[in-house]
């Protein structure tokens, strides 16, 4: 409903006392407001009717509720309301009355009066007050500024309702109009409506056109954004149609068809999958829809790139002559019989049976003994493709299996992106570290590996981002790895572990003089007449300067003489230089490792056992004194659990045999004894060392001394039986690294002397026992 300012004035004395109520459920009319109305009740037409008979002035209020809904129509009315004259009334054919009003002035309700069909009410009316003095002028002032931006804003207001605001000059009237104008509640004006204070009626209103004016401004300028984004959009949309029609007049091809159309020829030519194909169809008719500045465009487009690159069809042919094969493979390392006879197998079976699938090989040793080079000799004698990834530190399964097409920047796991690299379904893939793999809350990667790991599955591999399986069955896959132990047992399961240990001292000079001299003096740009080791030089770095199963180390050392020789030379001091024993200490400095023999003591309760670790073998000194005390045992030299439980197993063994191994019974019952191990600072554990602790602490309680020479490694039990242990060859290339001449070993052992090289087995003495007593006459004598 719409109001308008009137100029008639009337005066409220003429007004009577008792008004015949009109009720008005959603609209206010204001003092000096026009308001047209629409009248439909039987009970209002009648009032109308009444009051155009007589001075055509009626009471005009507020009601909660409408008139056809209100059961008590007094109870809903707000007891303010305004006189109003009706100015004109005009009758409808529906039985219903138009009418015209004008406010005439506030009333308060002081009783409603019946009799009638319609509300009358006797009336007080209201006198305004505040409304002169300094403040209401400046409320005036800034409401009418206020107003006047309102207008402006509003497109639907005519701008002439600014110039009547300022034309205005009393101020009830002027916030009466105001209210009436801007766009608020009904509740909002009512309340206007009952406030006298003109000050408080004019500060009311500034609250509310204040908020109205930040609607509009906001309104405006969201406007003014989506107006700019759309002609933006309308230019752009006018220029590509522009461009658009000067290409088809030149006789060129728009862009975007013509990469959908390379698109088309690549999927042709490729010759995808079925699921594959369809997948890519759909991306092709996807992208063939959206505008090229759109996201999904370069999302769909990467997607296409990679269905239509990867090698799906593509293979590399196998070399399948053995000789050639076994010729490569000795070329490019020394030793490693086991891995290579695997190869070789291999080779025959896919000779014999072309479709046979790729086994997954593990090679598990310490640090440096070739593990990642022979997987890259393999693929070379193989004719194939070579892919290394490194697994140390991954903890994302997104890392194997890929994202989601849904994330930003997404893309295939490493796996995928490998076998794009290789440009084959074929390669040699080799998967470094996978003992090193880790797990957090992004999930576990080992998990994902099985899939990729099992080729009963791996000809279906799903990566997240493809979502299309692909054949992963031709691939032949190699894990390498230093330890087993951490690897999950369902992966460690779907794979052969081929054992590279470590190398002995006559294979590292070999392999130093065909591998790591020529490679050190190609690196720093020597020639073979400029610089030469003999052997003694050679055997003396990898005796004093290194100590470690594989050759990382010595080839760190040569490294180190070859600059010192180069930078020599670039001096004009020497020309060139032949490294003898007594050379090597000038350019690597003193000996690091002094042998182990000058660390035997040849007295009662020291024995030489045998130790395995990650980097190879060790020798493990046992030493064991008694004192004055009350049977105390005494254990340092940071020993795990499991050794300190094979030391009281030893002791428990004494003392129940004591008798028979010439000791008095009663030892224990004034002697506190002390078992140490030296090399404090390392962390020592495992069940090895129990016949070492025990023949130590036979030799103390006996005075005997153990023979010199002898080393022995084995498990114990309180039965005196002697267990398998595990690193047999490290632990026997560690006796004869340190010279060592006698080894006493668990008989169940015995079949992992074939791992021994010939040359070590003919400088040893191997004695096989089941049962500490042999172990103890061996070493000690009867």
């Amino acid at each position: 409903m719409t109001e308008q300012k009137l100029s008639i004035d009337f005066d409220t004395r003429q007004i009577p006392k008792v008004l015949p109520v009109l009720p008005l459920f959603d609209a206010v009319l204001f003092p000096k407001m026009v308001l047209p109305l629409v009248v439909i009740q039987n009970e209002s037409i009648q009032l109308v009717d009444e009051a155009m008979s007589k001075n055509r002035i009626i009471g005009v209020m507020l009601s909660d509720k409408p008139a056809k809904e209100s059961d008590h129509p007094d109870d809903d009315l707000h007891k303010v309301g305004t006189s109003a004259f009706i100015f004109k009334m005009a009758k409808m054919e529906d039985n219903k009355a138009q009418l015209l009003v004008q406010g005439i002035g506030r009333f308060r309700v002081k009783e409603f009066i019946k009799g009638k069909p319609y509300l009358q009410a006797s009336v007080e009316h209201i006198k305004e007050i505040g409304t002169k003095g300094k403040e209401t002028e400046a409320l005036m002032s800034n409401l009418i500024n206020l107003f006047a931006r309102i207008v402006g804003l509003s497109p639907g207001m005519p701008p002439e309702m600014g110039a009547i605001a300022k034309s205005i000059q009393d101020p009830g009237i002027l916030a009466d109009m105001v209210a009436a104008t801007i766009n608020s509640t009904v509740e909002e004006k009512q309340k206007v409506l009952e406030l006298v204070d003109v000050r408080k009626r004019l500060k009311e209103i500034t609250r509310m056109v204040n908020y109205q004016l930040e609607i509009l401004e906001l309104g405006n300028k969201i406007q003014s954004q989506v107006k700019g984004d759309m002609d933006k959009r309308q230019r752009e949309y006018y220029l590509r149609e522009q461009l658009k029609a000067i290409r088809e007049e030149l006789g060129e091809k728009d862009e975007t068809t013509v990469e959908i159309e390379e698109y088309k020829i690549k999927i042709k030519e490729k010759n995808l999958p079925e699921t594959a194909l369809k997948e890519a169809e759909r991306e092709v008719n996807r992208l063939s829809r959206m505008h090229p500045s759109s996201a999904e465009y370069t999302v769909a487009s990467t997607y296409l790139d990679w269905l239509t690159t990867l090698p799906w069809n593509e293979s590399t042919k196998d070399n399948l002559d053995i000789k050639k094969v076994r010729k490569v493979l000795d070329e490019d390392h020394f030793g490693l019989e086991k891995v290579k006879k695997r190869v070789i197998e291999y080779i025959a079976v896919r000779k014999l049976k072309p479709e046979s699938k790729g086994p997954i090989l593990c090679f598990a040793g310490p640090p440096g003994t070739g593990k990642t080079s022979l997987g890259r000799s393999i693929a070379r004698s193989l004719g194939r493709k070579f892919v290394r990834i490194s697994l140390g530190g991954v903890r994302d399964e997104a890392e194997i299996r890929g994202h989601r097409r849904t994330y930003i920047g997404a893309l295939p796991g490493r796996i995928i992106q490998g076998i794009r690299r290789a440009e084959s379904n074929n390669p040699v893939f080799m998967l470094d570290e996978i003992d090193k793999v880790g797990s957090d809350f992004r999930g576990d990667p080992s998990a994902a590996l099985l899939e990729v790991l099992d080729p009963e599955q791996n000809f279906s591999f799903s990566d997240n981002y493809l979502d299309v399986p692909f054949d992963l069955s031709k691939v032949i896959f190699i894990t390498t790895a230093n330890l087993l132990d951490p690897i999950p047992p369902a992966l460690k399961d779907r794979m052969e572990v081929l054992q590279l240990l470590g190398y002995t001292e006559d294979e590292k000079i070999d392999i130093a003089n065909r591998y790591l001299i020529p490679r050190q003096l190609d690196a720093h740009g020597l020639k073979r007449s400029q610089l030469s080791f003999t052997k003694g030089a050679t055997r003396r770095i990898i005796s004093g300067y290194t100590r470690e199963a594989g050759l990382r180390n010595l080839e760190r050392e040569i490294a180190n003489i070859c600059r010192g020789v180069a930078s020599k030379i670039a001096e004009e001091i020497i020309k060139s230089a032949a490294i003898k024993v007594d050379d090597v200490s000038r350019y690597l400095g003193p000996v690091r490792f002094a042998s182990e023999q000058s660390a035997r003591v040849s007295t009662p309760g020291v024995a030489m056992g045998l130790a395995w670790t990650q980097f190879g073998g060790e020798l493990l000194f046992i030493e064991a004194t008694a004192m004055k005390g009350k049977k105390g045992l005494t254990l340092t030299g940071q020993l795990g659990d499991v050794m300190k439980e094979s030391a009281t197993a030893a002791l428990s063994f004494i003392r129940a045999n004591a008798s028979s191994l010439g000791i008095r019974e009663d030892f224990f019952e004034d002697t506190d004894i002390h078992i140490h191990v030296p090399a404090g600072a390392i962390p020592k554990d495992g069940p090895s060392a129990g016949v070492t602790i025990l023949t130590a602490l036979v030799s103390l309680l006996t005075k005997k001394t153990i023979r010199k020479n002898l080393a022995m490694t084995g498990e114990i039990t309180l039965r005196g039986m002697v267990l398998p242990v595990g690193g047999i060859k490290e632990k026997v290339l560690a006796a004869h690294r340190a010279g060592i001449k006698t080894l006493i070993l668990p008989k169940w052992n015995e079949k992992d002397l074939e791992d021994i090289p010939a040359k070590v087995r003919e400088k040893i003495e191997f004695h096989f026992v089941d049962k500490m007593v042999e172990v103890l006459e061996i070493a000690l004598g009867k």
